[in-house]
């Protein structure tokens, strides 16, 4: 089976929020619903962490630019 784009996978998510948010949903549907979107935010996830790494390797033989972490960078702008 081939797995989505990561734009394909978000655009599909937008999809079904919008759909749960103003829809009226039975509880089946609901819950197919539910359970693509838990599937689809978990495929996007793994996309971004893959692209991350890859960043990473990319930054680290270039030699040239730190790595950084960018939660840490979140926590300190929150701070300042």
């Amino acid at each position: 089976m081939k797995k989505n784009t990561f734009e394909a996978s978000l655009k599909r998510l937008e999809t079904i929020v919008d759909e749960m948010e103003t829809a009226e949903l039975d509880m089946d549907k609901a819950m197919k619903l539910f359970e693509e979107g838990i599937s689809l935010v978990n495929e996007c996830s793994n996309k971004l962490n893959e692209t991350k790494k890859k960043i990473e390797i990319i930054v680290e033989k270039n030699g040239k630019i730190d790595k950084e972490n960018f939660v840490e960078d979140k926590k300190e702008n929150e701070e300042n």
